[in-house]
């Protein structure tokens, strides 16, 4: 199987929470959380993170509304998207999030951590939600006809 490298970003007004595939592309580990503020440093350390650990795909969740639409959070990520293809030059694809923090803060509440402790963390494992969600779509994803 081939090594390869993809990040996922669970992207929110605060925090976005990043998390990373095996080299396998396998299964998918919490990596950290950082600051949200400023979306383009946030893009740019994103950037350096994928030049480092060989990213060859950017997993961002987009929150879509429980009825499939688009409300403004959702907007927003699509803006973050754009930000992040420019600075980064690796492809993203959006992938949808609903309900992955709940899952992301259930998993945590079955840890020993603390509150605040799981609270860290949690965007993090948002992330990895994402992340495995996609995996689990590209194993599952026939192959292209050729």
């Amino acid at each position: 199987m081939p090594s390869v490298r993809i990040l996922s970003v669970d992207y929110g007004e605060k925090r976005i929470g990043l998390a990373i595939s095996d080299p396998t592309g396998i299964f998918g580990q919490p990596l950290e959380t950082i600051d949200a503020s400023d979306p383009r440093s946030a893009a740019v350390y994103v950037s350096t993170l994928c030049r480092s650990r060989g990213v060859e795909t950017i997993v961002l969740g987009l929150p879509r509304n429980m009825d499939g639409t688009l409300g403004p959070k959702a907007r927003e990520a699509l803006v973050f998207k754009d930000i992040l293809e420019k600075e980064t030059q690796v492809p993203v694809v959006t992938w949808d999030e609903r309900l992955t923090t709940a899952r992301a803060e259930r998993s945590l509440r079955e840890t020993r951590l603390s509150r605040k402790k799981r609270q860290q963390r949690v965007d993090a494992v948002a992330a990895q939600v994402i992340l495995q969600g996609y995996l689990d779509w590209l194993k599952r994803k026939p192959p292209a006809p050729g």
